[in-house]
């Protein structure tokens, strides 16, 4: 086979996990795309399919394996010619998933995303070319915003996670890069900026010996074309009264913030390993809501870790009840082996898990739906992100609402809006699921 033939292969892709794996499949397929290759949303067009999958937990790993094993079946039938693993998912577990998938062509480790093109070349024997220094990512969260991934690796070893010895320790990426890269992005027609780390806050300090995320920011707010930049994964330790104040009175920085918690126990945080003790956390959150009030809160916690018994799950409930929180998300607890939390006593059933979980989803429900109906017959900008066409109604975010993730604001117009505006609506209904608006 020559490269001229290897290049009519069309590839498809399949991602699963977090946004920062996102980036990494966007960036692979940025390469192949540069290479020749035709990139394709159909899995039954592909020659070549990637996964591109996580494994921080149980469940994303249930996950990856059930979405490798469907197209494994694919690869049975004759629907694609290779299959390629890549992701977290081969950093855990490499030895074993090669056992266990006989028809997976590669598993693909980290460390070598950016040979991807070489490693293709390899399965069909193809001499090995030079790599292309310059690409374009192949966006995949549509045409108005995108994530960018300043850091990788973690260097916080909480009790639980698995990440840093996945990933590793933390490595920032140069500023000189990111700006590039974002001004790459604005140039594409991207209006927000969305900047993502396992811990977005201690960006900076491995590569520059100082804090850097305020400076990096700063330059990112002199691009012209970006409007909103957005901070996600902001680990509470780092959340300082700069960080804050430059938040707020920048126009570009989005009025919102990120910050993961876990939990709000003094015993659990230190089982967990967390590095901000109750009083500290009750004090940063108070501080934010009675000095910054219009930067939106959203926060993670954990229920069911290991030592939390009903008196302490109790008091992280009267925590989320307070509405301290604006928007939150709540897991259970994953046992996952080779993390101090999988050694320790008391360990907590899965039924309780589950029984907690959802008391507690009911419970941020409640408060959620309060905060949204505080917002009837208030006027908020929106981002206009796509067109349904299923309800003919336009569908957009606020700078207080994180896409994907939170709320979002839907409203009919005239067909003078297009994809990619920022116009402002007048929020008239809440349906428990997003904002009914309509333009002022």
């Amino acid at each position: 086979m020559t490269k001229e033939e290897l290049i009519k292969k069309n590839i498809s892709a399949i991602s699963l996990g977090c946004d920062k794996n996102k980036v990494d499949l966007e960036k692979m397929l940025g390469r192949l795309k540069e290479y020749g290759f035709s990139i394709t949303e159909e899995i039954e067009r592909a020659d070549i399919v990637i996964v591109n999958t996580c494994a921080f937990i149980q469940v994303a790993q249930e996950e990856a394996i059930a979405s490798i094993a469907e197209m494994e079946e694919y690869k049975k039938k004759g629907v694609i010619e290779k299959l390629i693993v890549t992701g977290c998912f081969p950093e855990r577990n490499y030895e074993q998933l090669k056992d266990n998938f006989p028809n997976v062509d590669l598993f693909l480790k980290l460390r070598d995303n950016d040979k991807i093109c070489e490693k293709l070349e390899s399965l069909y024997e193809l001499a090995p070319s030079k790599p292309n220094k310059t690409f374009q990512r192949v966006l995949t969260s549509g045409s108005t915003y995108a994530y960018l991934k300043i850091a990788d690796g973690c260097n916080n070893v909480c009790s639980y996670c698995t990440i840093p010895r996945i990933r590793g320790r933390y490595v920032s990426y140069p500023i000189g890069d990111l700006v590039d890269e974002a001004k790459n992005l604005a140039d594409r027609g991207i209006k927000e900026i969305i900047l993502v780390a396992q811990d977005t806050t201690r960006y900076g300090e491995d590569l520059y010996e100082e804090n850097c995320l305020i400076k990096l920011c700063d330059k990112l707010s002199k691009i012209n074309g970006i409007k909103w930049i957005r901070i996600l994964y902001a680990y509470p330790e780092k959340v300082s009264d700069e960080l804050l104040s430059y938040i707020a009175q920048n126009d570009k920085m989005c009025k919102y913030l990120d910050i993961p918690l876990q939990h709000i126990d003094d015993k659990m945080l230190n089982l967990m390993r967390r590095h901000l003790n109750e009083e500290k956390t009750r004090e940063l959150i108070n501080k934010i809501n009675t000095f910054y009030p219009q930067i939106r809160l959203r926060s993670t916690f954990i229920v069911g870790h290991p030592g939390e018994d009903s008196k302490k799950f109790k008091k992280l409930c009267n925590f989320i009840d307070s509405g301290y929180i604006d928007y939150a998300g709540f897991f259970p607890y994953s046992r996952e082996p080779n993390t101090a939390s999988y050694y320790m006593k008391n360990q907590v059933s899965n039924f309780v898990k589950k029984k907690r979980l959802n008391k507690i989803l009911k419970l941020q429900r409640k408060i959620m739906t309060q905060k949204a109906q505080d917002l009837i017959n208030c006027e908020m900008e929106v981002l206009v992100d796509y067109f349904d066409e299923n309800t003919g109604e336009y569908c957009s975010h606020s700078q207080n609402l994180c896409p994907m993730i939170d709320f979002g604001v839907r409203f009919v117009d005239n067909g003078n809006i297009k994809i990619g505006d920022f116009v402002k609506v007048k929020i008239y209904d809440f349906n428990g699921e997003d904002y009914k608006g309509e333009i002022v």
